[in-house]
């Protein structure tokens, strides 16, 4: 079989047990990644290098910040704060919204959850109410906030890799507002719409403090790399490798520091990282690789080019509209990873820059993955939690807060970038 047969078979094949099998999605990007070497559709050497290592260097690296910053209890601290400040439980949880959306703009979103969880959960067991619009609250902030800075969540970097966007690119971009104030905008609108779910919760409840800061080191390494990856932009233009090294030179001083001054044990410490999302990166990176090197995302890119036209307008929403619709069922990353190129090549084609299209695929994907409990590995973590306190989530049950937010956050982020860089 033509290696080019080979490499679209099997990039077919993994999406569709991406979709059925989203717990082994893993095993499944691995498993597509050795057959496509053994299969010739790519050399050991293209497998290499179809790995972005530099977003693998942010990813990683920041997994350890964040891991030293969950067990801080710092976010849990600020969450105990919020809520004996709130005049009520409806302004008490859409501030713990809040706060996971301002965390995870900087830690990644499935350790965004599980830094806010608990407080969530306790808070519900103390008003003896269902937990799980609160939950299912956490999980989208989480997920929509992730996407409007470099290190927020691996879409993110995915797209900074490719179009070569350094940290504060993400808030300024050839002179105009970028991608940070799009997802801000959409935040404000949805903000309402989680107003709306909780508006009857009325009980004014103070949480007796229990939470302490085990250490401020966690949150000043968290800010002095936010730092450091804002300076590096004027260093690293072409976002090839600093910020990698840096994150990574980061996680190096967690890991010091937590043998030292914790005296946890190494190995402890690194099992509890995601590794899973880890290596489905890299498996997906050389699954989307494969196609790249066997012509398939040129092709796609020129059919979806003569389907549009000259009318960029609708190139636009047709790319934001699909992302939205994929993404609700298919994990955003595989999705991003495999648009990415076919967007900034239609854009070529269209004798544009690419920027519109890059954002508006940012946004649909990031966000569309709220529709559904399967859309993002942040919502099926929050889905995880809840079952460990025997409730079960139905897709109409997420689909119900999950839907009214996509929309409300997409339109309006959609007509923000349209009106921007259209």
């Amino acid at each position: 079989m033509p290696k080019e047969l080979v490499a679209l078979s099997i990039f077919i094949l993994a999406y569709i047990l991406f979709v059925i099998l989203p717990h082994k999605r893993t095993i499944v990007a691995v498993a597509s990644s050795l057959l496509l070497i053994i299969l010739g559709a790519l050399s050991m050497k293209e497998a290499f290098y179809a790995i972005n290592w530099n977003v693998m260097g942010i990813f990683v690296g920041t997994l350890f910040v964040a891991d030293i910053f969950m067990e801080s209890r710092m976010p849990a601290y600020l969450a105990e704060i919020i809520v004996n400040k709130a005049k009520n439980t409806c302004w008490a949880i859409l501030f713990i919204c809040a706060l996971t959306g301002f965390i995870s703009a900087f830690v990644e979103n499935v350790a965004t959850v599980l830094i806010v969880a608990p407080i969530a959960l306790s808070l519900a067991k103390k008003l003896k109410i269902n937990p799980m619009n609160m939950l299912i609250a956490i999980a989208i902030s989480s997920n929509l906030q992730g996407s409007a800075t470099l290190i927020g969540d691996p879409p993110s970097m995915l797209l900074g890799g490719f179009a070569k966007m350094n940290f504060m690119d993400f808030f300024s971009y050839k002179g105009r507002p970028s991608i940070f104030f799009a997802v801000e905008l959409g935040a404000i609108a949805s903000f309402f719409v989680l107003h709306h779910f909780f508006k009857s919760n009325k009980e004014k409840l103070e949480l007796i403090p229990t939470e302490k800061v085990n250490s401020f080191f966690p949150t000043i390494v968290l800010v002095a790399l936010i730092i450091s990856l804002a300076l590096s932009s004027f260093f690293d233009t072409g976002f090839s490798s600093l910020a990698g090294i840096i994150c990574m030179i980061a996680a190096v001083i967690c890991v010091v520091w937590q043998k030292l001054f914790l005296k946890e044990n190494l190995w402890k410490g690194l099992k509890r990282l995601d590794w899973d999302t880890t290596f489905f990166l890299m498996g997906v990176f050389i699954i989307v690789g494969s196609l790249t090197s066997t012509g398939w995302i040129e092709k796609i890119a020129l059919a979806l080019s003569d389907l549009v036209g000259t009318n960029i307008f609708f190139g636009y929403t047709l790319i934001v509209v699909v992302a939205v619709i994929v993404s609700a069922f298919v994990d955003n990353v595989p999705f991003l990873a495999a648009m990415l190129p076919v967007a900034i090549t239609m854009a070529n084609n269209l004798h544009i820059q690419p920027y519109l299209f890059l954002f508006g695929l940012l946004i649909g994907a990031s966000l569309g993955g709220n529709i559904t409990p399967i859309g993002a590995s942040a919502n099926i973590v929050a889905c995880g939690l809840l079952k460990k306190e025997g409730i079960n989530v139905h897709f109409k049950d997420f689909i119900k807060v999950g839907l009214p937010f996509t929309l409300a956050a997409v339109s309006t982020a959609y007509f923000f970038v349209w009106i921007v860089w259209g």
